[in-house]
This record gives C-alpha cells, sequence and structure tokens, in this order.
C-alpha cells in the first residue's frame, strides 16, 4: 500500500528550539511552508488546534488559495462548533479546494485547556459528546434527506445540508487519543487513526486495540505515526546533531519560552493525557530505544506533543520508518525542530526512500499473497 505524508504548517517560525519572533499570524511563513511541502512531494500537511491559537479551518484556506494540490489535515476540537455548521463548514472547504480537505479530531486530555474555552465536561464525556458530534457530521455530509437528533448533547431536528463532500468516501477523518475512551469511539469514527512516536511494542499494542474496537463496528481504519526525524550524512553527526538540538531546547525552555501552554500536571506529577504518559513512559525506558528512537525532547517537556526522533542517516531513518509500516502503519506525520529546512531535506532525502523501500517491500509480497 503506498505511504502518505503529512507536514506541518505552524502559524508562525518556532519549534521546542527556535523562539517565536513577529506576528501571531505570518503569512511569510505560512506561504513559504506550503510552497516546501507541495514541491517537496508532502501529501498533506497538518494545521493545528489549540485554545489560543489561530483557528486552523481559516488558516486552511489561506493555505489551499496557495497551492494546487497540497491536501490539509486540519485540527478541530469537538464541542465549540455545533455540528451542523461545522460540516458545512469544512463541507464547503472542500468543494472550494477541489477535495484536498480532512479533518484531524482531537477531542483534548487537558482540562485546564479546554477550559480556556470554557469547556468544563470530564474527560470521558468529552469523548461522548465527540461520538455524537461525529454521528451529526456524518449524517450532514451524507444524509439525502432532513434528519432529526436526539441525543445527550445535542438535539437536531431536520437537520441537512446542501453542500457534500466531493469525493465519494467523503472527507477523511482523522483521529487522535489514547484513553480507553478515546479507543472506543475511535473504533466508530477513525478513518486514520493517529498516533505519537512510541516503541514498537507500544505502536503494536495500540494498533490491535484500534482493531478490536473498529471490528465491531465492521470498521478498519488506517493507522498515522507522528515522528520528528532527524537526519544527518552520517549516524555520527545526527546524534551530535540530536544532542544539539537537545541543548537548545533545554536553553529555550530556561529562558521562560513556550510555543505553546506545556501540559498542566495531575495529583500525580503526570500529564493529564494518557498520549504523554505513554510517551513518558517510553521515555524512562531509555534516551535511545528499538533501532533509532530517540526519547530526551519527551523526557525534557513532558511529552506535551509529537516529541520524539528517529536518528540518524536518511536511510537507516527510512530503515526504521519501513518497520513501522511493517506493524501497520501508512501514513506518517513528519515535523523538524527546524521546520523549514527540515521539512525541505525531508522531502529530498527521506520521503523518497521511504516511498522506494515500501514499493520494494510490496513487490516482493505480491507473489505470496497472490499465491494465497
Amino acid at each position: 500500500m503506498p505511504v502518505e505524508f503529512i507536514g506541518y504548517i505552524g502559524n508562525f517560525n518556532a519549534s521546542e528550539t527556535i523562539a517565536r519572533s513577529g506576528p501571531i499570524v505570518d503569512r511569510n511563513h505560512i506561504a513559504a511552508a506550503a510552497a516546501i511541502h507541495e514541491n517537496g512531494g508532502f501529501d498533506r500537511v497538518l494545521l493545528a488546534f489549540h485554545s489560543t491559537s489561530p483557528e486552523s479551518i481559516l488558516v486552511g484556506q489561506y493555505v489551499t488559495s496557495l497551492t494546487r494540490n497540497l491536501k490539509l489535515m486540519i485540527a478541530h476540537r469537538p464541542g465549540f462548533t455545533a455540528p451542523t455548521l461545522a460540516a458545512r463548514q469544512l463541507a464547503t472547504l472542500d468543494h472550494l479546494s477541489d477535495g484536498r480537505v480532512s479533518v484531524h479530531i482531537i477531542t483534548g486530555g487537558n482540562d485546564q485547556e479546554l477550559a480556556q474555552d470554557g469547556d468544563h465536561l470530564t474527560k470521558d464525556e468529552r469523548y461522548a459528546r465527540t461520538s455524537e458530534y461525529l454521528d451529526i457530521v456524518r449524517q450532514e455530509w451524507t444524509s439525502e434527506k432532513p434528519f432529526d437528533h436526539d441525543g445527550k448533547y445535542y438535539h437536531v431536528t431536520g437537520g441537512f445540508s446542501e453542500v457534500k463532500p466531493q469525493g465519494s468516501d467523503g472527507i477523511p477523518i482523522y483521529f487522535g487519543g489514547s484513553s480507553d475512551a478515546a479507543i472506543a469511539v475511535a473504533g466508530k469514527h477513525a478513518d486514520i487513526y493517529a498516533l505519537w512516536g512510541e516503541t514498537y511494542a507500544q505502536v503494536s499494542e495500540t494498533i490491535q486495540r484500534i482493531r478490536v474496537a473498529a471490528a465491531s463496528h465492521g470498521r478498519s481504519p488506517r493507522f498515522s505515526l507522528s515522528l520528528r526525524p532527524i537526519l544527518a550524512e552520517t549516524e555520527e553527526e545526527a546524534w551530535a546533531k540530536a544532542d544539539r538540538i537537545l541543548q537548545q531546547a533545554t536553553a529555550l525552555r530556561a529562558s521562560g519560552e513556550r510555543l505553546i501552554s506545556v501540559n498542566a500536571k495531575s495529583g500525580s506529577g503526570q500529564p493529564p493525557n494518557e498520549g504523554s504518559r505513554r510517551l513518558l513512559a517510553a521515555a524512562a525506558q531509555g534516551a535511545r530505544l528499538d533501532k533509532r528512537l530517540w526519547t530526551e525532547i519527551a523526557a525534557l517537556t513532558g511529552a506535551a506533543g509529537n516529541s520524539t526522533s528517529l536518528v540518524g542517516t536518511p536511510d537507516q531513518v527510512a530503515d526504521a520508518m519501513l518497520d513501522y509500516y511493517g506493524l501497520g502503519v501508512t501514513t506518517f506525520l513528519i515535523r523538524g525542530f527546524d521546520p523549514l529546512e527540515d521539512a525541505l531535506h525531508y522531502g529530498r532525502d527521506l520521503i523518497p526512500r521511504v516511498r522506494a523501500l515500501v514499493a520494494e517491500r510490496d513487490n516482493a509480497a505480491a507473489p505470496a499473497q497472490a499465491a494465497e
């Protein structure tokens, strides 16, 4: 199966190692990032969501105006827009972009961040609301006649959308979340389930849990893995680069600079969301795991987001990514600590190698599959 590559377009140039400067919506940075990703062979780009950030759907509209083929993965949090309206917003942008829209559903595990948008439900209640929200969104996208919905969180009478997604398969729904409540909702709704960069064992376990949850709904989702590849011409140089990144990130944090609010800790001293706890559990096993998974940025930041790396030459990192492909991952979300320069290198040095390895693996497996 061909692999999909997703990049990342921030609203400004910043990372764990680069302090933000300039406007909160930096159109020059967005335009440069869009051009690099489109020309570099990325399939999509993630447009992130946070309770204090610029609005992701509107940024996505700007990106589609600058590009011709680059697709979007718009992070979206259920509960703050009526599901009927959100469905029409996404379907409208799907038409304006010639079918380039997907949505990444992030319910949210941090109570303090959710409170910034006026949401005070418990985590399990939020996931229950997300499931109901997506039920309505899909009806808006597919129903050929008005429908009613009478649920716990939403009551719709005569709901209907004249604008439907362009593609016959609708708008792809990516889904993130690692708690038991999240797994249950993902099994029902996710077209692509998104994991952070965990160990081989953790990824294999989660994929199996999702497949079991999805099977009860007659569904078979695909899987995405998020990583921060660190590349250099030699392995020694790549690890030296990782050490410099850690030093830069440590110094930037000491200065008080934060890209976004960090994870609030629970009473146990752990982050409130299961995904971060899983990354920290991996980091507790060591700084370097499996072939070349590097965990020190996750340990430094409290695993506040996508924060683990594969470190090595482009060939070595591509080989490690092929291992994840063997576990069932068919989408890779990759972004660097130097957002523009790293995206350029990924498009030139990494993406073609991974695509070639996957094609070689699939071609080798084809005769055996045909004989079964």
